[in-house]
């Protein structure tokens, strides 16, 4: 029974929502494992645009079941958009998706909560979905779950609880009995609505096993967005990285079989932290709206870096990739020289690794290595040695100072622009 975990290899917006709906056409079951609807995931199917937050890709490839696992955190309101949107648009989503009962749920107190934090000082450039303050409850134990939120006395009694516990920093929103008010506006409605999708998954999944199903587990954000090994403070509030998707979905960790990792061919970043590889002016504008670099979420344009070869290593090691995935290659067409850092500077000093440090992940400066470049559309290419040359030079290099294969690339949005290099190295 293969497991393929898929994760982000940088700081999320990698294309794994495109990645995970063109492996899924393989998967039996997919399953998202961590985060909430501040994650973004673009996928171009049958010609149409289709953004999702919350549910995973797989979703969009008939037959194969879904997941939204323990360690997410699901906003109610969100997951019934987000599912009537796709039943709107012909999207078979009864019977093929099952929301655990043990997600926590995300209530409009966390978003002003949230808010709050962001316009007052304190903010990392979270997205103000309110998915840090539902984690913080959650570990506070005070976290109210999705089996909770059906069990409707319950759920009022905890709400008003926690209201209480939040209410200094509530005031300063509105009373607390308007947002109570606004938390129960509609909840009768919506619980019967969660209930035709609740179910205990960790149990579907250990039986999808026995029978030999083929398991694909996505990340939200990206590995050095992750709250114990990414870019501290600026992280998010869960685990991205492959050993999260053992907690947030609730199997063993002898269940992986495989991880890949995905990355761009150059680097972005969404809100504040540190990003050695950033870069400003001609080149950096022409990336993002060639690229179209602005966030799925928010709108927000995202920064512009050259690819990172230490960073990159931090996530194999952080991660155990076995593969990767290189997307947005064909952004780079057009662009010379092309730059990769494969070292940084620090205080005189050349190192090879990703620092812990916070200073350091600010002060360091890249080295490069430069190479020349290529022209021309790749979006309508479907084998690799077809690729301008500099292209294959480009991506043989950055496998060479990775030590990992680069087995799949991505050259376009739609499922179909997506190059297999090594099938091989993807599920085992």
């Amino acid at each position: 029974m293969p497991a393929l975990v898929v994760v982000g290899a940088q700081w999320g917006d990698e294309g794994k929502g495109k990645i995970v709906h063109f492996l899924g056409e393989g998967a039996d079951w997919v399953v998202r494992y961590q985060g909430g609807d501040n994650a973004g995931h673009t996928v171009v199917f049958d010609g149409q645009k289709y953004a999702l937050h919350l549910i995973p890709s797989g979703i969009l490839q008939p037959g194969v079941k879904n997941v939204i696992g323990d360690g997410v955190v699901v906003n109610p309101r969100a997951f019934v958009d987000e599912v009537k949107m796709l039943e709107k648009r012909r999207i078979k989503v009864r019977g093929r998706l099952f929301l655990s009962l043990a997600a926590h749920v995300i209530l409009p107190y966390h978003i002003y909560l949230d808010t709050l934090r962001e316009e007052g000082g304190r903010g990392i450039g979270t997205t103000k979905k309110g998915i840090g303050p539902c984690y913080e409850d959650k570990v506070a134990r005070i976290g109210i779950r999705v089996a909770d939120y059906l069990d409707a006395d319950a759920f009022r009694n905890l709400v008003r609880q926690n209201l209480k516990v939040r209410a200094a920093d509530l005031a300063r929103v509105k009373s607390l009995k308007l947002i109570e008010e606004e938390v129960f506006d509609g909840y009768e409605a919506r619980r019967r609505f969660l209930e035709g999708f609740a179910a205990d998954t960790g149990l579907l999944l250990d039986a999808a096993k026995r029978k030999g199903a083929k398991l694909l587990l996505e990340s939200a954000q990206g590995s050095m967005l992750d709250l114990d090994h990414g870019t501290y403070p600026f992280v998010t509030s869960s685990s991205p990285v492959a050993g999260g998707a053992c907690v947030g979905s609730g199997i063993g960790p002898t269940t992986i079989t495989a991880v890949n990792g995905v990355t761009k061919a150059y680097t972005t970043r969404v809100g504040l932290g540190p990003f050695p590889t950033e870069i400003e002016g001609h080149v950096a504008h022409y990336i993002r709206e060639v690229g179209h670099e602005y966030g799925t979420t928010t709108g927000r344009p995202r920064r512009i870096g050259w690819l990172d070869v230490p960073q990159l290593k931090a996530a194999i090691r952080m991660n155990g990739l076995t593969s990767f995935t290189m997307t947005k290659l064909d952004t780079l067409s057009g662009v010379h020289p092309i730059k990769v850092c494969t070292a940084y500077k620090l205080g005189g000093r050349k190192i090879l690794e990703f620092p812990i440090s916070r200073r350091a992940q600010l002060e360091v400066e890249p080295v490069y290595e430069e190479f020349p470049g290529f022209s021309g559309d790749l979006k309508g290419i479907r084998k690799f040695d077809a690729l301008p040359r500099g292209a294959r030079e480009y991506v043989l290099a950055v496998q060479k100072l990775l030590a990992v294969p680069i087995s799949i690339v991505s050259i376009g949005q739609d499922r179909d622009q997506t190059i297999v290099r090594d099938a091989r190295r993807l599920w085992s």
